[in-house]
């Protein structure tokens, strides 16, 4: 049985419509999900997202009777000098008409970026906090909670310093943090101990496997700890919820429909047995 605070993502179907991806989320015992709205990664929710296409895509959600944890989006450049106005604003708000429409109570954007792992500069780390502020005043003023993933091994914030430093530079706002233990592996990272330092902030994680330097593994073939990883996170007070998301190479298409089943499985088994571990004090 699938836990209650694990979700799917619909980039682990992202070869699949959004209506059929839906149904085999749901098939696969998943109560919830995150919607891809990913230029180049995820289109299920496009981006610009056109106002005629809101309704379109909040019926096929509802029909599929899933809830929706975030919309994982990307909208553009989150140094944008004015992200009140302009495309950036413009994106956001269709997004932000979406999430209202189908429930979700947060919207997750990226940390920046991409780009080589250069050395990341205070200025480049404020520039991306102050979008995000502003980005968040955007989505509260309908309800709605925003966050940005971080770390991202190939954007701005690539690995967890970087992404400390962002969490520090957005102390104060409302502004969560998205944690994908794949993107701190992938850059070198130990994953407990980016959960504990980030682990006031994270408000949702995203959950694949990696090894250094490729975030595309299935779960169980790479060099994640997903035991020390829940067992951090847990032990420091999280209480939210997980996502499968397998943007993944090392199975085929046809074989992602089972292979999130699997994933679903293995790892809601890993939070009961977390849980019950720290309910009893071992």
């Amino acid at each position: 049985m699938i836990s209650p605070r694990l979700g799917c993502s619909t980039i682990s179907l992202r070869d699949l419509p959004l209506p059929r991806a839906l149904e085999r989320i749901a098939e696969a015992g998943f109560a919830e999900v995150d919607l891809g709205a990913l230029p180049g990664v995820c289109e299920h929710v496009p981006v610009p997202l056109p106002p005629e296409e809101v309704e379109s895509i909040s019926r096929q959600v509802r029909a599929s009777g899933l809830r929706v944890r975030t919309v994982n989006a990307d909208i553009g450049p989150m140094d944008d000098p004015d992200p009140a106005g302009g495309a950036l604003a413009e994106h956001l708000r269709g997004l932000v008409a979406l999430a209202v429409s189908v429930g979700s109570p947060a919207i997750m954007l990226p940390c920046g970026d991409y780009r080589d792992r250069r050395p990341t500069t205070d200025s480049e780390i404020r520039a991306v906090a102050d979008t995000a502020r502003r980005a968040a005043d955007i989505v509260a003023s309908e309800g709605l909670r925003l966050d940005v993933e971080a770390p991202h091994s190939m954007r701005l914030c690539h690995d967890t310093a970087g992404s400390h430093r962002l969490a520090d530079e957005l102390d104060g706002s409302s502004v969560g943090i998205v944690l994908d233990v794949s993107h701190v592996v992938a850059s070198g990272g130990d994953s407990a101990e980016a959960a504990r330092a980030l682990a006031d902030r994270v408000r949702h994680v995203h959950l694949r496997d990696a090894v250094p330097g490729d975030i595309h593994r299935s779960i169980g073939r790479g060099h994640v700890d997903f035991g020390g990883f829940v067992s951090a996170l847990e032990a420091a007070g999280y209480t939210g919820h997980y996502s499968l998301e397998l943007e993944t190479d090392d199975v085929g298409d046809e074989q992602r429909p089972a292979e999130a089943s699997r994933a679903g499985a293995e790892i809601s088994r890993l939070l009961a047995t977390t849980q019950e571990r720290l309910r009893i004090g071992d």
